[in-house]
């Protein structure tokens, strides 16, 4: 399983591209190669859902995308602006056109500021003073993320709900008009009911605003309802890039395959998929020679061990990087869509 190969790449339709991007940490243990050359792109109006599980790096190459930091080799362009070779000024200024919102709603909200104002920061930094338009941007941006203004306007973080705070984040995301958002696993620290809530809040703000999502999360189920194509990553590689419907429908990676057979399955008398996967995850700091999914794959051969697997087309616009895919579907998983706003909408 690797992540070789820009073969899925579209040049003409992307808004943001991303090739070969590399993110390394240097530790006393040594370096851990947490992103080791994936490539992707994301055209307008579209949602790429990054999965995989806990360590494979989705949030490291989600924060590399917004040069925080900047990553350790690659390409990152927005539109026809390469960011990785700008200056910090001239990156500040292109960087408003995206945003990212945080993994924890309430940590990522500083306790000491009234609601409005962190709302307002983002004008304050980018414009450099408070503009005669800022309490309505303000109070927009709290409006469509279904928060009333004159209820939360001088409440603090430690006052709302861990759903509302999520939504103050994603306002705060709003009112620069971004053309990009990252979000990073955005529901994950959230109760199931207000996961929905959320959900149904990001498809309707990416239409009024026609925005483009990158959304990282762990949660499979998730990721099908809300992105148009997804790219599933193991230990800092990609493994299989293709719409939602059709990486749900036929995956052709083995560990495509794991992650979907993980799903619940509501109905007990239902078929058990007959997948398995042995062994302990590998260490970044010293990961396989080859196909890096080796180590834990049934399918494993000799080849896998001496030859890096390219990303090919299996079928329209899917890609794997697996030198044994499979071709037949997989047991069919129930994949609940998300529920309807419940009254209130901000538990």
């Amino acid at each position: 399983m690797a992540g070789t190969g820009n073969a899925h790449l579209r040049p003409d339709d992307a808004i943001l591209s991303v090739q070969d991007l590399v993110v390394e940490y240097q530790t006393n243990a040594g370096i851990v190669h947490a992103v080791s050359g994936i490539s992707f792109d994301l055209a307008a109006r579209e949602t790429l859902g990054l999965v995989g599980e806990s360590g494979c790096g989705k949030s490291s190459a989600g924060r590399a995308v917004m040069q925080l930091p900047s990553p350790t080799s690659g390409s990152v362009s927005l539109g026809l602006v390469e960011l990785t070779d700008l200056g910090e000024e001239k990156l500040r200024r292109v960087r408003s056109r995206m945003q990212m919102i945080f993994q924890d709603p309430i940590s990522s909200l500083n306790p000491r500021r009234k609601i409005h104002d962190i709302v307002a920061e983002p004008i304050r930094v980018w414009e450099g003073r408070k503009t005669p338009d800022e309490t309505e941007r303000v109070r927009k941006a709290l409006t469509s993320v279904g928060l009333d203004p004159d209820q939360v306007w001088d409440r603090r973080a430690h006052e709302l709900s861990g759903g509302q705070c999520q939504r103050v984040c994603i306002a705060r995301t709003l009112v620069l008009d971004p053309q990009v958002v990252i979000c990073d696993e955005p529901v994950s620290a959230l109760d199931v009911s207000v996961q929905a809530q959320i959900l149904n809040l990001l498809e309707e703000m990416k239409a009024e605003y026609d925005l483009s999502l990158v959304f990282i999360a762990h949660d499979l189920a998730v990721v099908k309802n809300i992105s148009d194509r997804v790219m599933v990553m193991y230990l800092g590689k990609a493994c299989e890039v293709a719409p939602s419907a059709a990486l749900y429908e036929h995956p052709a990676h083995p560990y495509t395959r794991v992650l979907l057979a993980s799903i619940p399955e509501p109905d007990p008398d239902a078929p058990e998929a007959d997948i398995a996967v042995t062994g302990e995850l590998p260490s970044p700091i010293d990961p396989p020679s080859g196909c890096r999914f080796r180590t834990r794959c049934p399918r494993a051969d000799e080849r896998c061990a001496n030859e890096e697997p390219v990303l090919t087309e299996v079928g329209p616009d899917h890609f794997v990087a697996c030198h044994h895919p499979h071709d037949e579907p997989l047991v069919e998983v129930a994949v609940a869509a998300p529920a309807a706003d419940a009254p209130g909408g901000g538990s």
